[in-house]
């Protein structure tokens, strides 16, 4: 559905589309601040307890390499979750803000 400049501010204008960026923006903080909290805690971990990180595990392993690995999966799975509310929240609330707006 194409739409013309005057409807895309139209759907700009629209409080729906305003309460649905105010959504995305919290979504987005919420994830953003979670994956800091635990980068800067890790790196806090390195600079104040590294003795804590080079704890062995086993004779060739220690604490910072699974924990390393630990966040980058971390980080995957926010991302993952970020994508599955943006293709099933957002992406259908967006197009029926569109719907809405235009056929009105």
């Amino acid at each position: 559905m194409p739409t013309s400049p005057d409807s895309s501010q139209k759907i700009i204008d629209s409080p729906e589309f305003k309460k649905l960026v105010s959504k995305r923006w919290l979504v987005s903080l919420v994830l953003t601040i979670t994956m800091l909290v635990v980068y800067i805690g890790f790196l806090l971990v390195v600079a104040f307890r590294r003795e804590s990180l080079a704890a062995k595990i086993s004779s060739n392993l220690t604490w910072a390499i699974p924990i390393g690995l630990g966040i980058i999966l971390f980080a995957w799975i926010l991302t993952g979750i970020y994508v599955f509310w943006a293709n099933n929240h957002y992406d259908e609330a967006v197009q029926d803000l569109k719907n809405k707006v235009l056929n009105a």
